[in-house]
């Protein structure tokens, strides 16, 4: 979606939209507060209840408190994004299109999450089926951001790495988006709104507390040093998944340890493609799935305003850093948005408001490249962190109920196949996006330093968000067919 600030991850997650995802569920534990009693023992019981401390309307329980914490390293690890952005435009000397492409490029373990949920779901890890790949995605996480840190010196390299680092956060939000959407499923609209409102909220966190540093370490010290700094931060993912309450799997045909030829693999293999066909296939999965595609797959111009901003106006790391600490303030504000007065209206509602409005406010971006803000008396740098807030809280908002809607349309026993099949149509769409606007980007003939057609490009990817709106209908009526009973 072009008309509001794509999210990674989010980014992202990577820049995926993105960023991706949501959070888990086995652990989440989600009590509604509204338990009463006649007597005072149970009334003494419902206090005890209540008394535990409480995020987004969701209880903090130890595993509650990995969940967010996963999504916290997630936006924590938007310390690397500016680094990484700089070193491709400095350090590599590419241009926007082909900074585009590295990042399309780096974004695809994404679109493969489905493998992910369904080696989770299907094959224990040294016994476990989430503690164990929480901690190896962190050790994979941290492997990435060493290696940008010290030996990565080419293109080539710096996609690999970057692609590396992008499956190891892309692994650990399937385990956590599994966990999530297991108490998820069931629940009204709003109590699925708080989960995804807690992971969301965490990531949000995250990016504020890296955000600014962002920016001001690389004009400080260096992108190396900022990679090397990054790569510590997986492993608090590693750390976090002691607290995940999980059952040891013994005595288990399926395991690390079983050849893969093992029948019983073989023959669980075999039914969990085949219950994952039936669900997709189904109207109430598959119709809102190929309308969120479409939904994201409107060309972006991000890579060619980086280069504006950067190459023709000037701007630095260090103010760059401050422009996302707003933007890590906006996307909580935008949770809150959500969680607090969106919930509970229906989605075709949402989405429409929200496109309509992300496009109109996406045209501003159209006065900065022409410099028509400098005749009102506005600077290009108020400018622009007034219209980064203003998109940026739009655009959060616009994008919980796609997990809120991929979490109620999974069917027990698959949670984290499907909601990654989900997520990775979503994510596709997001890429595609990309690439589209990648290839308008080169055709347009923006350049680093030619940015004559930059208006046009910006004009033509927010007027493509609204070419998906006639699919609204494709989207659930309200929360009773949200909350879809999928046959298995």
């Amino acid at each position: 979606m072009s008309g509001v600030l794509p999210l990674s991850s989010r980014e992202d997650e990577p820049f995926i939209g993105a960023r991706n995802s949501a959070g888990n569920g086995d652990s989440l534990a989600i009590e509604m507060e509204q338990e009463t009693s006649t007597s005072t023992s149970s009334g003494g019981s419902s206090r005890k209840k209540n008394s535990r401390l409480k995020c987004f309307g969701v209880d903090l329980s130890p595993d509650n408190v990995a969940v967010a914490m996963v999504y916290f390293v997630q936006g924590v690890l938007g310390l690397a994004r500016l680094a990484v952005s700089f070193y491709l435009k400095d350090d590599l000397h590419l241009d926007p299109a082909e900074t585009a492409v590295v990042t399309g490029f780096s974004a695809l373990p994404w679109l493969v999450k489905p493998l992910y949920g369904f080696i989770s779901d299907s094959i224990p890890l040294f016994g476990y089926r989430r503690r164990s790949y929480l901690v190896l995605s962190g050790l994979l996480g941290a492997l990435s951001w060493s290696l940008m840190a010290t030996f990565v010196d080419s293109k080539y390299g710096a996609a690999c790495c970057i692609l590396l680092g992008s499956f190891s956060v892309a692994f650990s939000d399937v385990v956590v988006d599994s966990m999530v959407v297991e108490r998820a499923r069931g629940e009204s609209q709003s109590v699925s709104g708080s989960l995804q409102s807690l992971c969301w909220g965490s990531s949000a966190f995250g990016g504020i507390v890296s955000s600014y540093f962002s920016g001001s370490l690389v004009d400080a010290y260096g992108v190396r040093f900022v990679f090397g700094v990054t790569a510590l931060l997986p492993l608090i993912t590693s750390a976090v998944a002691v607290l995940v309450k999980e059952q040891r799997v013994i005595g288990q045909a399926r395991g690390p340890n079983v050849p893969l030829g093992n029948s019983s693999f073989l023959k669980s293999s075999k039914e969990n493609i085949i219950q994952l066909w039936t669900a997709v296939r189904q109207p109430n999965v598959f119709l809102p799935t190929v309308f969120i595609f479409l939904w994201q797959a409107t060309p972006q111009s991000d890579s060619a305003m980086f280069f504006f901003t950067t190459n023709k106006l000037g701007f630095t790391p260090e103010f760059l850093g401050r422009v996302k600490l707003v933007t890590s303030v906006a996307s909580l504000a935008g949770v809150g948005l959500y969680n607090g007065f969106l919930k509970n209206v229906p989605l075709r509602k949402i989405f429409l408001a929200t496109t309509v409005t992300g496009t109109v406010l996406g045209m501003t971006q159209v006065f900065l490249v022409t410099g028509l803000n400098r005749q009102f008396g506005i600077s290009d740098e108020w400018f622009a962190i007034g219209d980064s807030l203003i998109l940026t809280v739009l655009s959060q908002a616009s994008f919980m109920p796609v997990l809120v809607l991929a979490a109620k349309l999974c069917p027990e026993g698959m949670e984290a196949t499907l909601f990654a099949t989900l997520m990775s149509i979503s994510n596709g769409g997001n890429v595609l996006g990309g690439l589209i606007g990648a290839a308008l980007t080169q055709i347009f003939g923006v350049t680093k330093d030619k940015f004559d057609n930059l208006a046009t490009l910006i004009i033509l990817c927010n007027l493509s968000s609204l070419l998906p709106l006639p699919l609204l209908h494709l989207l659930p009526r309200d929360d009773s067919d949200t909350a879809s009973k999928v046959k298995m």
